[in-house]
C-alpha cells in the first residue's frame, strides 16, 4: 500500500491538505470532476475578510494571512463598505463594532462608490483590512506544490465505495479503479457527510447552500476598477467589482441537495433588486449569472482533523464560504493532528474546529 493520504476532493480544502500532508507520507487526491476546484472553489467571491465568521474560523484566518501576504499576487487591495437603510441603525452599530469600521457620512461613501443613492443609504461604514484574492492562482500553486513533493491529483475518478481493510481503506471510483490508502482525508465539499455515510462514518450533518451570483456591466458606465466590495448590512445583497464589471449576489443561503449549482432566477431578480433600492442605477442586463454551493457543519465552523470514530478518517470539510481565506492554517491543523504535533492555534480554538465535538 504506497498511498498514505487518499484525499477526495480537489478544491482548496484538498489540495490545501495535499500540500500539508505530502512531508508526512505519499499523497493522492481524487476529483470527481474534469479540473480540480469546479464546484464551490471555482464559483467563490474571492474576498479575505479576516472578521468573517465566528469565531474560530477568524483565528483561521488570522493565522493565515501572514502567508497569503508572503505568497505574492495572491492578494490586492479592495477594502468593504456596509451600508444601512435608516431603520437599520441598530444593526449597522453592530457591524461597527464588529468590523471596526470608519464611519462615513453619504458624501464620503459617495467618493468611494459614486453608484450609492441619496436618502436610501442612511449609513455607511468602511474598513481596508479586506483584499481579492487570486483563487486561481492559489489552486494552481498548491497543484504545482504537490506535484513537485511527489503527490498528484487524478480527475473524473468519482468515489462510489469505500470500505475499511485491516491497513486501510480500499475505494473504488464508477470508473472501476481501485485504491488502497493508510488513510482517507473527506474534502468533498457538498458532498462530504455522503462520503462519510459511504466509509461507514457518522455523519456530521454538513448542510450545502445556494449561493447565486450575476456579472453586469459597470453602471452607468463607470469606472469600478477601486470601487469597495459593497454590503447590505442585513446580508440581504453584496456587489463586488469583477474585471471591469459588477458581480451582485443576492447573498442567500438556501439548503439545497448536493449538485451542480446554478443561480434561480427568480432568487436572483429579488436580489437584484434589494441591490436596486440603494443605488442610482437599474439592471439593464446580465453578462452572465451561476451559482455555488457553500457547505456548512451545524455550528457554522469548519470540520478540521480526525474522526473519533476512526482516525484514518480524516475530515476537511464545512468550509462555508470561508475556504480560500482559512485555508493555509486549516491545512497545518489538519497535518499537526494527524502528526501528532501541538497545532499553532490555541486549545480552545482547535478544540472548536475538532471533528471530534461531533462525537
Amino acid at each position: 500500500m504506497d498511498i498514505d493520504f487518499l484525499i477526495i476532493g480537489a478544491g482548496i480544502a484538498g489540495l490545501s491538505a495535499a500540500v500539508e500532508l505530502s512531508a508526512l507520507g505519499h499523497v493522492l487526491v481524487l476529483e470527481g470532476e474534469d479540473a480540480p476546484g469546479y464546484h464551490a472553489s471555482g464559483r467563490s467571491a474571492a474576498l479575505f475578510d479576516g472578521n468573517y465568521g465566528a469565531a474560530p474560523v477568524v483565528a483561521l484566518s488570522e493565522a493565515s494571512l501572514p502567508e497569503l501576504q508572503a505568497a505574492g499576487g495572491l492578494l490586492s487591495e479592495r477594502g468593504i463598505m456596509f451600508v444601512a437603510a435608516a431603520h437599520q441603525a441598530v444593526e449597522f452599530a453592530g457591524l461597527v463594532s464588529d468590523h471596526q469600521l470608519q464611519v462615513l457620512n453619504f458624501e464620503q461613501a459617495a467618493r468611494r462608490v459614486p453608484l450609492l443613492k441619496p436618502g436610501a443609504v442612511a449609513f455607511a461604514g468602511y474598513t481596508d483590512q479586506a483584499w481579492d484574492m487570486d483563487t486561481d492562482l492559489m489552486l494552481q500553486g498548491y497543484a504545482r506544490v504537490l506535484r513537485a513533493a511527489g503527490g498528484r491529483v487524478e480527475c473524473r475518478q468519482q468515489v462510489n465505495a469505500i470500505t475499511r481493510v485491516a491497513e486501510g481503506w480500499l475505494v473504488r471510483t464508477v470508473s472501476g479503479a481501485e485504491y488502497r490508502a493508510r488513510n482517507i482525508v473527506n474534502a468533498a465539499g457538498a458532498w462530504a457527510d455522503q462520503l462519510a455515510v459511504m466509509a461507514g462514518i457518522k455523519p456530521i450533518g454538513i448542510t450545502p447552500m445556494r449561493r447565486s451570483m450575476a456579472r453586469i456591466p459597470a453602471p452607468g458606465g463607470l469606472d469600478v476598477k477601486s470601487w469597495p466590495m459593497v454590503v447590505a448590512v442585513d446580508m440581504s445583497f453584496y456587489c463586488k467589482p469583477d474585471a471591469g464589471s459588477l458581480i451582485v449576489s443576492p447573498a442567500e443561503e438556501d439548503l439545497v441537495e448536493p449538485h451542480d449549482a446554478w443561480a434561480d432566477d427568480m432568487v436572483l431578480a429579488e436580489g437584484l433588486a434589494r441591490y436596486e433600492e440603494m443605488v442610482t442605477e437599474p439592471v439593464t442586463r446580465l453578462e452572465s449569472s451561476w451559482a455555488g454551493l457553500r457547505s456548512f457543519a451545524p455550528d457554522e465552523v469548519l470540520v478540521l482533523g480526525p474522526s473519533l470514530q476512526d482516525e484514518r478518517f480524516v475530515w476537511a470539510a464545512g468550509q462555508g464560504g470561508y475556504g480560500f481565506q482559512t485555508a493555509p492554517a486549516s491545512a497545518r491543523l489538519i497535518a499537526d493532528l494527524v502528526a501528532g504535533r501541538v497545532p499553532e492555534l490555541a486549545p480552545d480554538m482547535v478544540r472548536a474546529l475538532s471533528a471530534e465535538r461531533f462525537g
